[in-house]
């Protein structure tokens, strides 16, 4: 479970980047990778999406010593 975290955490902090670069430089990092449109961006895009959904569960294990 711990893994899936993790790369749970570095989708969001992708996603989070790529959103950054749009409302600053409107550059698409994804986009300027994967290309305009392609079904690998739209699968980037989409686990990024599943990622974020997945961490919302996150805010149960705020304040837990174990967390």
């Amino acid at each position: 479970m711990k893994i899936l975290n993790c790369i749970c955490l570095t989708l969001v902090i992708v996603g989070a980047i790529n959103w950054g670069l749009v409302g600053i430089f409107d550059f698409n990092l994804v986009s300027g990778i994967f290309g305009d449109g392609t079904i690998w961006t739209r699968i980037v895009y989409a686990l990024v999406g599943l990622a974020g959904l997945y961490s919302i569960g996150f805010y149960g294990n705020l304040g837990r010593d174990d967390a």
